[in-house]
């Protein structure tokens, strides 16, 4: 159990007690059979062949399925234009897919992104990601126009930690965001946390663009620079969440 909870209120949710596509009023998807970023594989859909609800859990499918020229097809689940979100507590509780070369993730992009405010500058926060060619490591990351993968100059906000059990057992992924920091959590245990005062020389927006509103996004990537190649004879592959939980302080 996250140890501040009671300092928070429940403000946003989805337990998935109904049975059929997940609810229209909370869930938008973004969807096509393009070259994804990051030379993912996957074209993405919200065919029930990739995401429905039943015995109380949100279940979401990469498979072997050819969709256009892309010979994957997976989901990718949104809040945008539903619920957009600035600071909280974020809890989601799941069973990760298995597959070698599927790349779950649950993660958040700043609603300015579909202004025309470009990537990184428009800021990342990644909750949790997983790919088995990390050695089955959870990655927490955060992304800004000075901290981020493409920029060797500057210290990444990103930690990679070994859990075990992801595939067989739920497990609550865990982030508190903050005006000050933002900390993740493992089953209710810290695991890392970044402070906006950690970059002493830069407190601009270029550092640090999480103070404003960010939207949600759920998904399974298959291969790209992250998942890695492709075990096909592991496909169909699933990610089982029971449920989305989002606080927000008394």
């Amino acid at each position: 159990m996250f140890e501040r909870i009671d300092q928070y209120q429940l403000v946003w949710f989805d337990e998935f007690q109904y049975v059929g596509e997940p609810n229209p009023d909370k869930w938008n998807y973004d969807v096509g059979n393009f070259q994804w970023a990051n030379n993912e594989l996957q074209a993405y859909t919200n065919s029930p062949d990739n995401v429905y609800v039943k015995d109380g859990d949100l279940y979401m499918v990469a498979r072997k399925q050819q969709d256009g020229e892309r010979q994957y097809t997976s989901v990718r689940m949104t809040t945008y234009g539903k619920q957009h979100f600035q600071y909280g507590y974020f809890e989601i509780r799941a069973k990760l897919p298995s597959a070698v070369g599927s790349w779950p993730a649950f993660w958040f992009l700043s609603c300015d992104i579909k202004e025309g405010v470009h990537w990184p500058l428009c800021g990342e926060i990644d909750m949790m990601e997983h790919t088995l060619v990390h050695s089955g490591d959870v990655v927490y990351s955060l992304h800004s126009q000075k901290h981020n993968h493409a920029n060797p100059n500057t210290v990444q906000y990103s930690t990679s930690v070994h859990q075990e059990n992801l595939f067989e057992e739920y497990h609550v992924y865990g982030l508190e965001w903050t005006e000050d920091y933002i900390e993740y959590f493992f089953d209710g245990k810290s695991v890392c946390k970044y402070c906006k005062a950690d970059d002493k020389e830069d407190q601009t927006e270029l550092a640090w663009p999480y103070d404003k509103p960010y939207y949600l996004i759920l998904n399974i990537a298959v291969g790209g620079f992250m998942g890695g190649p492709v075990k096909d004879d592991q496909l169909p592959t699933t990610m089982v969440v029971d449920y989305v939980r989002v606080y927000q302080k008394k």
